[in-house]
């Protein structure tokens, strides 16, 4: 005797499913019930409130963007179009040392923590209350947040330019209890940028050790991608090792051209040291990177694009060596006039963007800049610029590889529980694309532009993208890490 039809709150039907595991492409339907997914295979017998059809198209997990600094957007812009357009159902955010919080009221901030949209209801000063203000405001993303070291020395410290005391150590360590109890992921640091230069390995191992104990992630824009990236990378795993908890190495990259070729060294090294440590890394699919404008470390030998600027707004989108030469003055002054503010360098070689990509274990992430009118590109393009042009066109890796390196590896290295699969009892988090024709289209000239070929986009059930416009739903969801008993 047969049961009786189910009736689903969303349907798609006659979909391709890639699971996010690598596994192999099948067909099923997928349906969800209360914000899950409810059942996957032949359902065509089944109603819904809501029908898909996905007929010649692929259905994954939605995409989680492994380093993003959406930290306020997910608050001031809080339809997020430019993730969830491409698939995006989840950010991961409080990267590189900058949070959102703890901050004071009263304090000025260095940047880059300045790149951080400001707070539409004032800057919170507890990791509880900016977590607390997602839950009560829910943007159209899910989101999972860490506490940044550079954010804690700025709010601890009477100056950045020396290592903490003892003192302020313990003052930023009760800032790291707090974000975690709170629901923080993990703490981020970022060497690289002046207000943490001076911390030591030691000061960050002091600074982390709450860390320990809840198994909380350390995730690190490192000190050097250039010269002295091998040993940036070393002093990155030892801090994982020192504290017993995994370790992230955000948008590995070797800069400047005589370090192109030597992610052929970066990667062996990395891939050695996951043996004895617990290790991830992930990538943007691009040869320039953005950041602040900044004057130091070999950043104006290329081609430089300024994003933003907020003494001279109108140069965003311009060459700073035009310009430079428009005011008669040479690039780093004319980087100086135009400070404070956020620009694209074109620092990195494509060979090395494929070899890192390519890489077994590297995550997908953004590192979009959510400010401005002329944002690196990647803020829009990054998941179908992966899908489109380095899997299908390029042919780097497989359709079913890719959408794992956005999906269940980012899951499983974040310790996002039941993301980043497409299984039954899972959040519904959820894509449809095409894969014969999804690609980005934002570029250096137009970034701002959605891409193509996303079909729809689900996010704990809700349809939130749909036919190239926004649903309006905003169902995201604050996410903590459970972490898996193999960490460390």
């Amino acid at each position: 005797m047969s049961s009786s039809p189910t009736h689903y709150d969303l349907l798609i039907r006659h979909g391709t499913v890639i699971d996010g595991n690598k596994a192999p492409r099948y067909d099923a339907d997928v349906g969800v019930i209360d914000g899950r997914i409810a059942a996957i295979g032949p359902l065509a017998a089944h109603t819904a409130d809501i029908s898909i059809d996905a007929s010649g198209r692929i259905v994954a997990p939605g995409f989680i963007d492994s380093h993003t600094h959406d930290d306020q957007a997910v608050l001031s812009q809080a339809d997020m179009t430019f993730k969830v357009s491409q698939g995006v159902t989840t950010v991961i955010a409080g990267n590189c040392g900058i949070s959102a919080a703890p901050l004071r009221d009263d304090m000025d901030l260095p940047m880059p923590l300045g790149l951080l949209e400001a707070p539409v209801h004032g800057r919170f000063t507890s990791f509880k209350g900016y977590l607390d203000a997602l839950r009560a405001t829910p943007s159209s993303v899910n989101v999972a947040a860490m506490v940044g070291h550079s954010t804690l020395r700025a709010v601890v410290m009477s100056g950045l330019d020396r290592p903490a005391d003892a003192a302020e150590i313990a003052a930023m360590q009760a800032h790291v209890e707090e974000a975690m109890q709170a629901g923080a992921i993990g703490m981020s640091t970022g060497t690289f940028y002046p207000p943490a230069v001076k911390a030591t390995t030691e000061e960050i191992i002091a600074v982390g050790e709450p860390l320990r104990a809840r198994k909380g992630l350390y995730v690190t824009h490192m000190r050097d991608e250039a010269d002295k990236v091998m040993e940036a990378l070393e002093e990155t795993f030892s801090i994982g090792r020192a504290l017993g908890i995994p370790v992230v190495v955000s948008h590995h990259k070797v800069q400047l051209p005589r370090n192109f070729g030597r992610s052929s060294v970066t990667l062996p090294f990395i891939r050695d040291a996951m043996q004895h440590q617990c290790i991830g890394l992930d990538c943007y699919p691009y040869t320039a990177g953005s950041t602040m404008i900044r004057t130091d470390r070999g950043m104006l030998d290329g081609r430089v694009l300024i994003a933003s600027s907020e003494p001279h707004p109108e140069c965003a989108g311009r060459d700073l060596a035009d310009i430079a030469r428009e005011w008669g003055i040479d690039k780093a002054a004319a980087a100086q006039r135009l400070q404070p503010g956020s620009a694209i360098y074109f620092m990195m070689d494509e060979e090395d963007v494929q070899r890192i990509l390519a890489f077994d274990e590297t995550m997908i992430g953004s590192d979009g800049i959510p400010v401005g009118e002329k944002p690196h590109p990647r803020l829009w393009g990054t998941f179908p610029r992966v899908l489109g042009h380095y899997s299908r066109d390029i042919g780097l890796f497989p359709l079913e590889t890719a959408v794992w390196k956005m999906t269940g590896l980012t899951a499983r290295n974040f310790g996002l529980h039941e993301r980043g699969r497409l299984i039954v009892g899972h959040h519904a988090d959820i894509v449809v694309f095409d894969a014969a024709s999804i690609r980005d289209t934002a570029s250096y000239e137009q970034p701002a532009t959605p891409a193509h070929g996303v079909d729809a986009v689900i996010v704990n059930g809700q349809l939130t993208w749909a036919q190239g416009a926004h649903r309006g739903n905003r169902a995201g969801q604050v996410l903590m890490r459970r972490a898996p008993a193999t960490d460390a």
